[in-house]
């Protein structure tokens, strides 16, 4: 079937309806009556020669088809919106746009917070969407506009990938309070000392601070490995463990734990952080907003502790 004779605005009733899970929600959210919603699923069910979605109880759950179709439907519907936003200026109270941020998820409680308060405070429409980040795809997904934005360490790219620097999270020590180390600043030979939990999400290899320890000829005892930041904290409160990891996502986690924060006897080691874009967004309005925003969040996050 030729596009031309497609009425695209089936395309937003298919997406909304998803997104809501019923009718009644998407004609609430498009502000249309609840049989109009109908025609238009009627509409669509024919063109596909599926049902697209089935009800069961007070939802309308997706078909297979409609599970395939979605994604795709939803990168052309955020290319066309973002083909009609850069003809003008952009403004974020009017605005009912979907911003995508990729990011590692260990970040989303250290920005996550502020950047969901600033957005609500000055945009109240706005949708904001934070995914996790493939690095191996960040510059093709910010190309296709999967991505309208990304925060990651320095990663390898084209001209076309755009980068400013955030700022530099240094690396610090959580040991519970009872811990000889709390409320001292450890050598190097005493951070050795200590027993280690590191988190990964790698079954092996080395970590950040593990290369910083090798470069300087020493070698610590990870004593456990794990995959979140939560357990280890756990761990620390009731091991003499020492865990050690960025300060921003330190302050965050501590928040419910209460254990001493020392410094990483390496000062010199630490993550720069750096916000990404696609040069094609450079003169989008709406990306530039998004990209000060996280900006505004991000720099203060990342500040030396």
């Amino acid at each position: 079937m030729h596009i031309s004779r497609v009425d695209l605005n089936l395309f937003v009733v298919f997406e909304t309806i998803y997104s809501e899970g019923g009718i009644t929600r998407a004609a609430e959210k498009l502000h249309l009556s609840q049989p109009a919603i109908s025609h238009a699923l009627s509409r669509l069910r024919e063109m596909f020669g599926d049902p697209l979605f089935v009800r069961q109880g007070q939802s309308m759950n997706p078909t297979p088809l409609a599970r395939n179709l979605v994604e795709p439907v939803r990168q052309a519907l955020r290319t066309l919106e973002g083909t009609l936003n850069e003809s003008g200026p952009f403004d974020p109270v009017a605005s009912h746009r979907r911003f995508v941020l990729g990011l590692r998820a260990e970040l989303e409680a250290v920005l996550l917070p502020a950047l969901v308060a600033r957005v609500s405070a000055t945009a109240p429409s706005v949708e904001l969407a934070a995914v996790r980040i493939d690095r191996r795809r960040v510059e093709a997904d910010l190309a296709s506009g999967l991505l309208d934005a990304a925060i990651d360490v320095l990663l390898p790219g084209s001209g076309a990938l755009r980068q400013t620097r955030l700022g530099t999270d240094s690396l610090v020590v959580v040991v519970r309070q009872n811990h000889p180390g709390a409320g001292t600043a450890p050598d190097l030979e005493t951070y050795l000392e200590w027993n280690h939990v590191l988190v990964s999400s790698r079954r092996r290899g080395a970590s950040l601070e593990d290369v910083a320890l090798q470069k300087r000829g020493a070698q610590r005892h990870v004593a456990l490995r794990c995959q979140q930041y939560f357990a280890a904290f756990r761990v620390v409160a009731e091991t003499g463990f020492a865990l050690t990891l960025p300060a921003s996502q330190a302050a965050v986690m501590n928040s419910a734990f209460g254990h001493a924060i020392v410094p990483f006897p390496a000062p010199d080691a630490g993550l720069d952080r750096y916000l990404y874009w696609h040069e094609a967004a450079d003169s989008s309005a709406a990306n530039a907003w998004l990209r000060q925003l996280v900006t505004d969040v991000a720099t203060p996050a990342f500040e030396p502790r």
